[in-house]
């Protein structure tokens, strides 16, 4: 960025953080490194110090940069807050195959825990009406957007028995940084029916018994299928775009 685009304080403060959030994320400085002054990066961003430690305050509110006294210094990815994980996401198109497959692994286990927890405490009408939604997903096997739609009914449903607040909360962040980004590569999984048929099977069974970790294990089964073609799909699109 060699010249000033933005015309008002509060967007030149979002570039800037930007571009910067951006280098970081991508490794331009090392876990420990100090980054220019604010003297010398209102020079690079042809702005004021002020403008530039507006800046510095939204990537510490990430918990990349710690500003200290002497300088700013780069934290460490693992110390950072969960909100820099839609960032990473956004860095390349399509994303890193293997923050996509931890995305997934964390949604599984989410939805196992939530599964698992939401039966245990199920009345009698509710296990009923969850069968219900299972037939609903039967019903849409040969339709992934009406599978998906099934789903997320259901796992909707857990989560209003299980009313677990942490658990919600952390699931809504997860998919608000990484369901759009994951949507806009139009990857349609294809359940093989063999394996569809055995989940509603296993799935509408453990809800008649009242079986918690057979329907957790029926949840993370689809999770697990879902991942392995989720994650194969996007490295096939890396390797596509490497190669072209």
């Amino acid at each position: 960025m060699n010249s000033r685009v933005m015309t008002t304080p509060t967007s030149l403060t979002y570039e800037i953080a930007a571009v910067l959030r951006t280098e970081i994320l991508r490794g331009q400085y090392r876990p420990g490194e100090r980054l220019p002054s604010e003297r010398d990066l209102a020079v690079r961003f042809h702005s004021s110090r002020g403008v530039v430690r507006e800046a510095l305050t939204n990537l510490a509110q990430l918990g990349i940069i710690d500003i200290q006294p002497g300088g700013v210094r780069i934290v460490p990815r693992e110390r950072a807050h969960l909100s820099i994980l839609g960032h990473l996401m956004k860095l390349d198109n399509p994303p890193d195959p293997q923050l996509v497959d931890q995305f997934l692994q964390i949604f599984g286990a989410l939805s196992v825990l939530t599964t698992r927890s939401a039966i245990q405490k199920a009345s009698p009408d509710q296990l009923t009406q969850a069968r219900e939604l299972v037939a609903e997903l039967d019903r849409q096997a040969n339709s992934f957007d009406g599978m998906h739609r099934a789903w997320r009914e259901l796992l909707e449903f857990f989560k209003s028995i299980d009313k677990n607040l942490v658990l919600q909360l952390i699931g809504n962040d997860l998919k608000a940084q990484f369901v759009d980004q994951i949507l806009t590569l139009g990857i349609k999984p294809d359940l093989d029916e063999t394996v569809h048929n055995m989940l509603v099977k296993d799935l509408d069974e453990a809800l008649r018994l009242g079986d918690a970790q057979q329907a957790a294990d029926a949840i993370q089964d689809y999770s697990d299928h879902m991942r392995v073609f989720v994650v194969s799909a996007v490295t096939a699109r890396q390797q596509r775009k490497v190669d072209s």
